[in-house]
């Protein structure tokens, strides 16, 4: 398919099909502080707190191999501060389930100076706390929740992420149904910290731009919308249906489709969470056909295939490709901040992530901006990796990134159909 960028600047749709966006101000750097800088024990250790388990374990594979990459080419190109990188995995499993911080005080004993994780913003929230009380980074390839730059977290700190917030994939996805017509939506929504506030973002630039939400139901995470809650989708006789969901997707769908609300009766558009192959191949099934014409979004650039081949040579069996290009950033730029700070500790870290993600010199790849910060120690780089621009801001959430819109075929096999750049 055709594939395309467009640029938006950040905020509320104006008018039907266009996107407006209006920066969001304030000072872009991280205060070092007074505190007296930590000294690492010289080996830079990447703890992986990712879901193995629970109802995003579709994203586990692509995560876990993101990072696996990027210690291997880390390692390859000379490792952080003379020596090889070492890599410590865990399992985040999700809020459901409630193991990530008896996990993450594993990946804590084992001297982890950073930690690429939780993928679900609920999960972070959990642990959060706990990993930076410890002195370490803590930096997700996956939380989108608006809760990371608000409160007591719009301070910097220890608290990285490379996929952008829900402002711009809300934005993003309001604005492709705008684009497509759809001018009476029904929204239906896990109740948790990511569902929250990417429905509330999509509704906001919907109402913004003049459409009409006919109606916005939240659901038991645990439990999965019941019947009143389909019904009240299926009543709405809306125009579009938006599923902000996880892996309960695969017993939602069926439901919508006997309401006679499901992707053939009412054009469907997914999101992050869900938008993943459901094909007879893919980690999670449903009847060929059933998705056909049904749109989703995903934070991240276009990879391109020769990352998918080389991250087949750390899991030859992936299936889903989604944050893979976003963990494999997360680990490079903590590799390449290291390197700047001439110290592997999570507050030295913590310190440079913002300097290495912008306003220098453009590098694209491990080893030649380790070459950059080698050659000359007082070199300010910019590294724009696999998963596009991503400049930290002030809360250390990304003030650049790209979202790609995808569509389904008759097999629910997902293809790119365009990528939209956003400054936040």
């Amino acid at each position: 398919m055709k594939r395309s960028n467009k640029t938006y600047r950040l905020a509320a749709i104006a008018a039907a099909g266009a996107l407006v966006l209006a920066a969001c101000g304030g000072s872009d750097d991280k205060s070092e502080g007074d505190a007296p800088a930590a000294k690492g024990d010289g080996v830079l250790t990447v703890g992986q707190l990712l879901p193995q388990t629970g109802s995003l374990a579709f994203l586990g594979p692509p995560e876990f191999a993101g990072v696996d990459l990027a210690i291997k080419d880390i390692n390859a190109a000379g490792g952080v501060l003379g020596k090889d990188v070492v890599g410590v995995k865990a399992d985040s499993g999700d809020t459901d389930s409630g193991i990530a911080p008896a996990e993450a005080d594993k990946l804590l004993k084992a001297k982890s100076d950073v930690i690429v994780g939780a993928a679900s913003s609920g999960v972070s929230l959990t642990v959060i706390d706990k990993i930076m009380s410890a002195g370490t980074v803590e930096i997700s390839p996956a939380n989108t929740s608006t809760s990371f730059d608000e409160g007591d977290y719009s301070k910097p700190d220890l608290y990285f992420r490379t996929a952008p917030s829900d402002i711009l994939q809300g934005a993003v996805l309001a604005n492709l149904l705008i684009e497509d017509g759809r001018q009476n939506v029904a929204i239906l929504a896990r109740q948790d910290a990511y569902g929250e506030t990417l429905a509330k973002e999509v509704k906001k630039n919907l109402e913004d731009a003049g459409s009409k939400v006919a109606v916005s139901v939240l659901y038991d995470e645990k439990n999965g919308p019941g019947d009143t809650q389909i019904t009240q989708i299926a009543d709405a006789k809306a125009d579009a249906v938006v599923l902000i969901a996880f892996d309960e997707t695969t017993t939602i769908i069926p439901k919508l489709i006997q309401a006679g609300a499901g992707p053939k009766d009412v054009p469907t558009y997914f999101v992050d969470g869900n938008t993943s192959d459901y094909s007879t191949t893919g980690t999670k099934q449903l009847p060929p056909g059933t998705l056909k014409g049904t749109k989703g979004t995903i934070p991240g650039a276009d990879s391109g295939d020769e990352f998918k081949t080389r991250l087949k040579t750390v899991n030859p069996d992936l299936k889903d490709y989604s944050y893979a290009g976003e963990s494999y950033d997360a680990t490079v730029l903590a590799a390449l901040a290291a390197i700047a700070a001439g110290d592997d500790s999570g507050e030295a870290i913590a310190k440079e992530m913002i300097n290495v993600s912008k306003g220098g010199e453009k590098c694209t790849s491990f080893d030649a901006c380790a070459k950059l910060l080698k050659d000359d120690k007082g070199a300010d780089i910019d590294y724009d990796g696999v998963s596009g621009e991503i400049e930290f801001g002030k809360t250390g959430s990304p003030t650049a990134a790209s979202i790609g819109i995808y569509e389904y075929d008759a097999a629910n096999k997902i293809s790119p159909v365009k990528y939209i750049k956003g400054n936040i």
